[in-house]
């Protein structure tokens, strides 16, 4: 199967992006007609807490129908689907081998896998492409990214897949989809994080020319600044999401009760933001260093947390548009403040556009 963008079934069925996280499932599907894109169909649905935990389906039956529930509110009747991989399942490495045969390739890669991860070979499933860019100085040299997943856990998410009526038409892990969608085609130049406050964790992801070079997940994400509310209150947790809705982190300027309950947690967030950020420049040499931060996920939108996190990591931080590459007639039909939501299905579902 590819996680890239070589085809191994028949590319004429159309599809539909399909992106599971721990607290919702989102589907959205694209269409081209003549010179315009268009959304043909998309929906979301939440989940329970506990279906899934780190990645990994716990209960096969309610996943599968919320799966079925959310394609036919979509109303999405083909079957074949692109799932996003959640990215601390997914190990993502570049790797630099000297100028060879294409058919040499793909043998020095399953050493390079060896080395690089800490599964065996055959216990994973990996998909691999040379980069038109030279990340290295060195002519004689060619660097290839390569991603590998446990067979273990892509099996799993095949049967699920099966077991809800779908034919599995490949899979994408969350970086590549929200590159896809949040960074322009060809872009040059440009280093850029991608920080995903998600359901369960927040992913860092830095792209030299569009290329996903490093990644990291950590377990900070906006359901813990609601059991943050929640505890300094002493309020349900439904309506410690309620305040967070409204107030966001709270006022900085005024130091008010609600920012005094989710400093620390947004402090956490600029520790490791600033952790991955400094790794990057330090230990890997693909660029100068970071140009831009662009924020995607639920969590991006509660009020205050891009201006806070802009002042205290020194950049200039913008919320992402995932219609950046896409061409429409009319407004979108998502807007563009709830659209970072579904950065990742719309980069699973404007792979062929």
């Amino acid at each position: 199967m590819s996680i890239f963008n070589k085809k191994f079934i028949d590319p004429t069925p159309p599809y539909f992006g399909l992106d599971i996280s721990e607290l919702s499932i989102k589907v959205l599907q694209m269409a081209h007609k003549g010179k315009f894109d268009s959304v043909y169909a998309f929906a979301s649905e939440k989940l329970t807490a506990g279906l899934i935990e780190n990645g990994e389906v716990k209960n096969v039956d309610a996943v599968v129908d919320a799966i079925k529930r959310v394609r036919k509110k979509a109303g999405i009747s083909t079957k074949n689907v692109i799932c996003s991989l959640p990215e601390s399942k997914a190990f993502l490495r570049i790797v630099t081998i000297p100028q060879m045969k294409n058919e040499e390739v793909a043998e020095a890669i399953k050493w390079e896998i060896e080395a690089a991860i800490p599964l065996s070979i055959d216990q994973v499933y990996y998909d691999w492409q040379v980069l038109d860019k030279r990340l290295t100085k060195d002519k004689r040299q060619i660097d290839v990214i390569i991603v590998a997943v446990s067979k273990e856990f892509i099996n799993s998410f095949i049967y699920v897949l099966k077991k809800a009526g779908l034919t599995t038409y490949g899979f994408e892990i969350e970086s590549v989809a929200q590159a896809n969608s949040l960074l322009r085609d060809n872009e040059k130049g440009v280093t850029t994080m991608i920080i995903d406050i998600g359901d369960k964790s927040t992913s860092f992801v830095v792209t030299v020319d569009n290329i996903p070079v490093f990644t990291s997940s950590i377990p900070l994400s906006a359901e813990i600044m609601t059991k943050a509310i929640e505890q300094t209150f002493g309020i349900t947790y439904e309506e410690a999401e309620e305040i967070k809705k409204i107030y966001g982190i709270g006022s900085v300027l005024k130091n008010d009760h609600v920012f005094q309950a989710t400093k620390s947690v947004v402090e956490n967030f600029v520790t490791e933001a600033q952790k991955s950020i400094d790794f990057y420049s330090n230990n890997l040499s693909y660029s100068g260093g970071i140009d831009r931060i662009i924020m995607c996920g639920g969590g991006a939108r509660m009020k205050g947390i891009v201006p806070y996190l802009s002042r205290r990591l020194g950049y200039n931080i913008e919320l992402g548009n995932p219609w950046v590459n896409v061409n429409f007639k009319g407004v979108p039909p998502i807007d563009r403040d709830k659209s970072v939501q579904y950065a990742t299905v719309i980069g699973l579902a404007i792979k062929k556009l």
